[in-house]
């Protein structure tokens, strides 16, 4: 099988390719992104020219592959009748409100299963329900493996790992504090975000609900005013609810929010560390160690913290986020903030922890952090899971055998 992947630079794309090759399969790669992160402008008439390629009257790719979806990349497979694969692993993720998304060439696999249903509802028989993967034989041979023994001669084993890779308590990801911020940007009257900071801190509350939604909370009188003051730019390519746009935007301002207090709280009673953006806004009691690249840092990280931490999006209703597979992939011990997919796929206290609100998350961390041995039979257990049940290799095999369909 022949494949052309569209690479726009995405963090995981060269997991993903070498897991295809392991597979048998040939993949070319168009590279769509600029070194300043924009896309090129060429990327579409080039992946027209490959497309026309053929041998013998027959077509020479089989499909075409991205992470998310690119409505133009779905209208030349559409052009020229090729499968197009598209992995879809941020949410939101506002191009699939396309007419795009109903191409008949269209696989598109989601990970979080309410914007699957949600999709799916609206009559769309292009989507699927597929949780995002990790490269078990990249943490196989780098000597990540907590059980049997790891492929000789490769130097960045994590014994060679340096020690300032080993903290009690760490946490990789983006606080937001430090981009553009629409909310922030906003001027709202100080009745409306009087009413929002408590809306803001409830939602803090409890982990897996979302009051944001909620019409009693968000009603239409309020929304009219975030609708006046948010201003964001509407370019017409999508089919989207903004009133949507605009509850999103205040969900991010709450994992904003969480972020920074619990990292802070955890801080103040253990040994914590962060790896983020360098210019990120200081928190209090705890080292910002700056960015971990996704294939050599970040695997150590994984596996020489006693405590991983997970705080998910409050974007993402259900999935379970790559980092959390990335965790436990690198054998090291997560704790988690609870979502539905999470709960379903791995067993709290024995393959991971989850903590339903930002209290049972600091219980938790005390907790572990005193049962060495527990916590390292916990992260045993679940590397076992993700390399059982979700490996690249597992999940490519049955999204690839789609495209047989057309």
């Amino acid at each position: 099988m022949r494949i052309l992947y569209y690479d726009w630079a995405e963090f995981n794309g060269e997991d993903c390719r070498d897991a295809m090759r392991r597979l048998g399969y040939r993949v070319d790669v168009i590279e769509a992104r600029l070194p300043d992160g924009s896309i090129r402008e060429s990327s579409r008439s080039d992946l027209e020219e490959r497309l026309k390629r053929a041998e013998d009257g027959v077509r020479f790719y089989d499909a075409v592959f991205s992470f998310d979806f690119f409505m133009e990349v779905s209208e030349v497979c559409q052009k020229y009748n090729v499968p197009y694969i598209s992995w879809v692993f941020d949410c939101p993720h506002y191009p699939l409100y396309c007419d795009a998304l109903g191409n008949s060439v269209n696989r598109v696999h989601i990970f979080d299963r309410m914007l699957y249903l949600e999709l799916k509802g609206k009559g769309y028989t292009t989507v699927h329900h597929t949780p995002l993967a990790v490269n078990v034989e990249r943490m196989r041979e780098s000597g990540y493996a907590l059980l049997g023994d790891p492929a000789p001669g490769d130097d960045t084993k994590i014994s060679k790992a340096a020690p300032e890779y080993t903290h009690d308590v760490s946490f990789i990801g983006n606080l937001y504090d430090n981009e553009f911020n629409f909310y922030d940007r906003a001027d709202f009257p100080e009745s409306i975000r009087s009413y929002l900071d408590d809306v803001f801190d409830a939602q803090q509350r409890i982990f897996g609900a979302d009051i944001i939604g909620d019409e009693r909370v968000i009603s239409e009188d309020i929304m009219e005013v975030l609708r006046s003051r948010i201003n964001f730019e509407n370019t017409g390519k999508f089919n989207i609810d903004y009133n949507r746009v605009i509850l999103d935007i205040l969900r991010k301002k709450v994992t904003v929010l969480e972020r920074r207090r619990i990292i802070e709280e955890l801080g103040g009673n253990f040994n914590t560390v962060i790896y983020t953006t360098p210019d990120a806004k200081d928190i209090p009691g705890v080292t910002n160690l700056g960015t971990a690249d996704y294939i050599h840092s970040m695997p150590k990280v994984f596996h020489n913290s006693k405590i991983n931490i997970n705080i998910t999006m409050r974007c993402i209703p259900s999935g379970i986020p790559l980092r959390v597979m990335d965790v436990m992939a690198a054998g090291g011990f997560l704790l988690t903030s609870y979502t539905p997919e999470i709960a379903e796929q791995f067993a709290d206290g024995e393959e991971l922890a989850i903590a339903r609100t930002p209290e049972e998350m600091l219980e938790k961390a005390a907790y572990y952090l005193e049962h060495e041995e527990e916590r390292k039979e916990i992260a045993i257990n679940g590397q076992m899971k993700v390399f059982e049940k979700f490996s690249y290799a597992g999940h490519l095999t049955k999204i690839l055998r789609l495209c047989e369909k057309i």
